[in-house]
């Protein structure tokens, strides 16, 4: 999918979310990225396979001391 130079990560690498945006909804909560991957905002993603990624919020350190 990617056709700049240098080439985005693929959807298999584990820095895929680093690619350039190819869609940006803000206003329906998701980005298409170049390598394919549908971004949404509650960071949940769609690989191109169909797999689907839960949400993956970082866990900030006020809610550890908890």
């Amino acid at each position: 999918m990617c056709n700049h130079e240098p080439p985005c990560p693929g959807a298999e690498a584990a820095d895929h979310e680093a690619a350039r945006l190819r869609a940006h909804h803000p206003e329906q909560g998701w980005s298409l990225l170049c390598n394919g991957v549908l971004v949404f905002e509650d960071t949940g993603e769609v690989l191109p396979d169909g797999r689907v990624v839960a949400p993956h919020r970082p866990v900030s350190a006020k809610a550890v001391a908890a």
